[in-house]
């Protein structure tokens, strides 16, 4: 075993300690660190909007795996200014194929616009991952590609947090839900996973709008829902922005105490509404360890000389109910 694959085994084990059991056998293999002795391998990470706290924890944790091993990898990192950019991330992924890259990890803004330029990466010889928000199934049929998704089942995650928010309503009770950009399979999981636990407690969904995962829209979007829905009891939120957003909505309608708020991501800026009631619950989907384990798929794939075409198409990571002590 040689020593750059001993220490990425040991950083596997210390993530597997904080939670994920079962991923390190992602790192566990002695071919990978034995198929290109001496190689740098060229990875690129590709994010959406920079200033968004989800995407922080995904750069911090990326360039710290970085530093561990700056002797097998060069770790490019981009993403764009808002969530929405996707002609900018295109452009991104295109320069990325440019500079021949030998991996691309990518956190799509759109889950079909993106399947063009990354059947074209494929094509180039690149090694192309999905995190955080996988490529539409069927556009990834339509292309003849099959790209892997490093992450968490978010309909499975969104109605864990729905079920508990259920919990506190009465059959017949009104929600709204805020989704993140409707054209993604992220955000369109999630709201499916609302209404599967909606349906389940006989809870009326009366609205569903995009807050484009960005507090401002959110804000705008809760504010329509109560003025529309005077009877509404809870806005279940596809992040914890737009949550954050909601909260805001709420205490400007004069409603704070009567309207409960779920988020999803568990970010950093969304603790004190949990912690004094203002969110009900939201659900950690570890940013940080979908970079890190994506980075190391690919660069799995990369020193084993892997096909994409030969890659699991799935690599799911854990989720964490968070909840309110108040509630």
């Amino acid at each position: 075993m040689t020593p750059n694959l001993r220490r990425r085994i040991l950083l596997a084990g210390t993530l597997a300690a904080s939670g994920l059991a079962g991923l390190p056998a992602l790192f566990a293999s002695d071919a990978c660190a034995e198929a290109l002795p001496g190689a740098k391998r060229k990875i690129a990470l590709v994010l959406k909007s920079m200033s968004d706290p989800f995407t922080v924890s995904m750069v911090d944790a990326a360039r710290n795996y970085q530093r561990h091993f700056a002797s097998q990898l060069s770790l490019t990192l981009h993403g764009t200014a808002k969530q929405t950019d996707t002609a900018a991330q295109i452009r991104i992924v295109e320069d990325m194929i440019k500079a021949q890259m030998n991996a691309i990890v990518l956190a799509p803004t759109d889950s079909k616009a993106l399947v063009a330029v990354v059947a074209r990466g494929i094509k180039a010889g690149v090694i192309m991952i999905t995190i955080d928000n996988p490529l539409d199934d069927a556009a990834q049929a339509a292309a003849g590609i099959s790209v892997p998704f490093v992450g968490p089942n978010n309909r499975n995650g969104a109605k864990q947090v729905g079920d508990y928010l259920a919990r506190h309503l009465k059959a017949g009770d009104e929600v709204g839900i805020i989704e993140g950009i409707s054209v993604s399979t992220n955000a369109q999981q999630r709201t499916a996973g609302s209404r599967d636990a909606m349906d389940a407690a006989n809870v009326k969904v009366v609205a569903v709008e995009s807050g484009n995962w960005d507090y401002a829209k959110g804000r705008d979007v809760a504010a329509k829902m109560l003025g529309e829905h005077p009877q509404i009891r809870a806005l279940l939120c596809g992040n914890d922005s737009m949550a954050m957003g909601a909260v805001d909505a709420i205490r400007d309608a004069g409603r704070s105490g009567s309207v409960y708020v779920t988020g999803y991501n568990a970010i950093d800026a969304i603790k004190p509404l949990l912690a004094d009631g203002r969110v009900l619950a939201t659900m950690n989907q570890f940013a940080d360890r979908q970079a890190v384990f994506g980075i190391d798929f690919a660069l799995r794939a990369v020193t084993e000389r892997r096909k994409q075409r030969d890659l699991s198409t799935l690599i799911e990571t854990p989720l964490q109910l968070v909840t309110s002590p108040k509630g």
